[in-house]
């Protein structure tokens, strides 16, 4: 923790910019989703930021993390504060920058969109709507997440198995940065080197704004489509996936989900397991065609007036983690993995996986495209019992094939490929030479 004179020092330096430190509002803003993990929350319950700053301008920025340089006090960038892994809390305290005040949409033009860090996700897709385009990709938690904080934390998203990971979509048109220096540089990254930034959970410079390529409107129907089995529905999903259907999200979720989805129940009662959607209005009724060879049903198919009308939970909140989110809403005893299936991804795979953990795992899986090939991502809910019974599960995964993103650490080198060539930590050096930026983060630097 950051001494209290030392606080109040940078209060002093950082002038008219807004800060807090209001015991209540810190330990609010200090906090992310982490809560999702029975793992992470002991972990990290006890992080506090010693200060909350909102920036509204660069400028603001700017003397934010000359004072913080000044003074050698960590910084810790915070969005909406729907990061999973504890991102966002700061594990070594000083000052917690919410960036949600420096947040206008800069331009939209065609085929691009320019954003300041702290917009929030959903207010960029409202200004790409209404100039007759849209994004290429966006969370589910569209609605309270920031471009900076998904840039800096996420991974894919609703529109990924159209487009791609967001590694590779080429969505990212350029990113321009602030490095952590007492002299604050802008940096602007474009091409390949936008990954420097990428879901490196602020710890390579503060994103400032973000050009987004941008795409021809389309209307998307919320689609469901029911199954007897769960190996019917991911045969399905390869199946659409290899089509030439113009789909923007496909959710595999097990019949078991269906209490945690109360403003679908009608379409979704329990009875069958299901596939999510968002499908282009013209290609409805192929979709479902295609569905009914593998024993499918159609259970949905609204229009975004129709699901207003009805108080229908919108498709894209029933993928990701708004999945998990929804069954903690229940029931706070489960918890969740990430794991990538084995390509191909047969369905007698996930049909023996249901049979091995019977009701203690719940299947969810999500279709993206990586390099242009099919990925497809398990989320599944764990029923949680012991970190020892966790970790068994998630070798039992492994066996099968499958890789293990793990949601229960909060060090960004034991979630999957992080730096395998050294690069991005040769950027981290050059743009935060220090080490202030989100510290704890990186087993590297810890």
């Amino acid at each position: 923790m950051t001494s209290q004179m030392l606080v109040e020092q940078f209060r002093r330096d950082i002038g008219t910019v807004g800060s807090t430190v209001d015991a209540r509002e810190i330990r609010q803003k200090s906090h992310d989703f982490h809560w999702y993990s029975p793992v992470l929350t002991p972990q990290l319950q006890n992080c506090m930021a010693d200060v909350v700053v909102g920036p509204r301008s660069e400028e603001d920025i700017a003397v934010v993390v000359t004072a913080a340089v000044r003074h050698r006090i960590p910084l810790t960038l915070r969005g909406g504060g729907t990061g999973n892994y504890g991102q966002s809390v700061p594990v070594k305290g000083g000052v917690l920058v919410d960036m949600t005040g420096f947040d206008k949409v800069l331009a939209v033009a065609p085929g691009s969109i320019r954003v300041q860090g702290g917009a929030v996700i959903g207010k960029a897709l409202e200004a790409a709507l209404a100039s007759g385009q849209q994004l290429m990709m966006y969370p589910s938690t569209m609605r309270s997440a920031t471009i900076g904080g998904y840039l800096g934390g996420g991974f894919a998203g609703i529109g990924s198995v159209r487009h791609g990971i967001l590694r590779d979509s080429g969505m990212i048109q350029s990113l321009r940065i602030m490095t952590m220096e007492e002299s604050p540089r802008s940096v602007t990254l474009s091409g390949d080197d936008v990954a420097f930034v990428l879901h490196s959970w602020g710890t390579s410079g503060i994103i400032l704004e973000a050009e987004l390529k941008l795409v021809p409107a389309e209307t998307w129907i919320d689609c469901i489509a029911t199954f007897p089995t769960y190996a019917d529905v991911i045969a399905f999903g390869n199946a659409a996936f290899d089509s030439d259907l113009d789909i923007f999200l496909l959710s595999a979720v097990e019949r078991q989900f269906a209490p945690y989805y109360k403003r679908l129940n009608t379409y979704f009662d329990g009875s069958r397991d299901a596939m999510f959607s968002m499908v282009k209005e013209s290609d409805v009724d192929r979709y479902f065609a295609l569905a009914a060879t593998f024993n499918g049903h159609r259970s949905m198919a609204v229009n975004d007036a129709q699901s207003a009308a009805a108080n229908l939970r919108r498709i894209h909140e029933t993928a990701f983690n708004h999945t998990t989110l929804m069954a903690l809403q229940v029931d706070r005893g489960w918890t969740y993995l990430q794991v990538v299936m084995p390509n191909p991804f047969e369905p007698k795979l996930v049909a023996e996986q249901k049979r091995r953990f019977g009701d203690e795992v719940l299947m969810h899986h999500e279709y993206t495209k990586e390099k242009g090939r099919c990925r497809i991502g398990g989320l599944p809910l764990i029923r949680y019992t012991t970190e020892a019974r966790l970790n068994e599960i998630m070798r039992s995964f492994e066996q099968d094939g499958c890789v293990l993103n793990n949601p229960h650490i909060f060090k960004l080198e034991d979630g999957g490929r992080f730096d395998p060539d050294g690069r991005k930590m040769a950027f981290r050096k050059s743009v935060d030479p220090i080490g202030l930026l989100n510290p704890g983060k990186l087993r590297s630097l810890s």
